[in-house]
């Protein structure tokens, strides 16, 4: 049996970014590396140690690394979507019939396993460099092309060759890649995916350097109008008056996006960056652009986002209070003490102060994410940080026992215990913030 290294450890090493080897959680070496195996069998593997992990084709763990290492395979389309296809692994497979199932001429290369040094790195001029497709030259054209026409067979490259986009914001896509996923789309193979693979590609992409590539490819092909179209409705919107009326809420949701990468923001961040917005694309036309009431509507279109797309709950929250309050927190510097803490109250900043961080960061975003204002100060969080901090140094269990103490209606007392707590964090946060109650 022949082994190759294959795919994105390839293509990186030969822009100088090496997968090497690093220890896991369980303490033996893992890294992100793929693996192809020429001229075996499953049996053969086993009997070397490997460990059969494939369900629907032959995937083995290496018995001391882990890794994974897939049987030289085929594979034919039989259904529309991401799980209709049928493989074929047989000894008989040659590696550049392998290589041609592949998305991309840059993932399409192999390295044989002896080329690599202990360290996983090698040379990137190896003579043994198997690239029958053209990945080295395209590599270093900066263009992101597909193998074969088998591209259009499995939707799920539409969302990945979105999120390359992302990650390399100086690649180009090939005109006839592009074409080909325009094709893809009218013909409805987007409308196939499945919820998981679609949230697993869309969140990755949100963590790339460049987010607005993704949306912009996906917008290019059309698969934003089918995948996310509360999101494609922005485009074309006008901004309110202050905020440069002379582009429109699609772009603006880029400038935020590409922010929150600058920031580096968690993924609960940049998808709350991703949704806050999404009312302003069903904006009555005699409000715009005042965009009056986009706040409960972000909020609801947001919701069936995350449930056509199983979201996960921490950013199905987050991107609820950050729709719901970012115009308010934008404007939080005029807010006395008793309207800055009902503020801090709404978006159960006293309970969950980390999460109210992340709220705040995203709000940040949003304020900087607009022409000229990439490099301005966000003073609210401060402000916002200091009243919370205040309101979170009140002891409240004295305040509690005292007017239980002196508490003549039970039924009422629990009120009066709120009121008086709510007092005294008013209190606090109008000392903190200089300000008057």
């Amino acid at each position: 049996m022949d082994i190759y290294l294959v795919g994105g450890a390839v293509r990186d090493g030969l822009l100088g970014h090496y997968h090497t080897p690093h220890p896991g959680a369980d303490g033996t070496p893992h890294a992100d590396r793929d693996w192809v195996v020429v001229g075996a069998t499953p049996e053969a593997m086993v009997a070397r140690g490997f460990l059969p992990v494939g369900r629907d084709f032959p995937v083995f763990l290496h018995p001391i690394t882990r890794e994974e290492y897939a049987l030289a395979r085929t594979e034919r389309k039989t259904a529309r979507g991401y799980h209709g296809f049928a493989f074929q692994a047989h000894p008989n497979v040659t590696l550049e019939e392998d290589l041609a199932r592949r998305d991309l001429t840059v993932n399409a290369m192999a390295l044989p396993a002896a080329a690599l040094d202990a360290d996983g790195r090698f040379d990137p001029q190896h003579p043994a460099l198997v690239d029958p497709y053209g990945g080295r030259r395209d590599l270093q054209a900066r263009v992101l092309r597909h193998v074969t026409d088998a591209f259009h067979e499995d939707p799920v490259r539409v969302l990945r060759m979105a999120r390359f986009c992302a990650r390399w914001p100086e690649f180009t896509v090939a005109p006839d890649t592009q074409a080909l996923l325009r094709q893809m789309v009218d013909h409805g193979e987007v409308d196939h995916l499945v919820p998981e693979r679609v949230w697993q590609e869309l969140s990755r992409g949100l963590m790339e350097p460049r987010p607005s590539r993704m949306l912009g490819l996906l917008r290019d092909c059309g698969a934003l109008k089918v995948l996310l179209p509360e999101v494609d409705r922005l485009w074309g919107v006008p901004q309110r008056a202050e905020y440069h009326p002379e582009i429109d809420t699609g772009v603006h949701l880029n400038l935020v996006l590409d922010m929150a990468a600058r920031l580096q923001t968690p993924l609960t961040v940049r998808f709350a960056c991703l949704c806050h917005d999404l009312g302003k694309g069903t904006t009555p036309a005699d409000v715009l652009p005042r965009h009056i009431g986009h706040e409960a509507r972000s909020v609801k279109l947001l919701q069936a986002v995350c449930e056509r797309w199983r979201v996960p709950r921490d950013c199905k929250e987050l991107a609820e209070v950050v729709a719901r309050e970012h115009g308010h927190v934008h404007q939080s510097l005029g807010l006395g003490a008793e309207a800055t803490l009902r503020l801090l109250e709404r978006c159960d900043a006293i309970r969950r102060p980390q999460r109210f961080a992340e709220v705040l960061r995203a709000c940040e975003c949003d304020a900087r994410g607009r022409l000229g204002r990439a490099d301005d100060a966000y003073p609210q969080a401060a402000r916002l940080h200091a009243a919370l901090d205040a309101a979170l140094a009140v002891d409240t269990a004295p305040i509690a026992q005292a007017v239980l103490a002196h508490a003549t209606d039970p039924a009422k007392a629990g009120l009066q215990v709120a009121r008086a707590i709510a007092q005294a964090r008013a209190q606090a946060v109008a000392q903190a913030l200089g300000a008057t109650v």
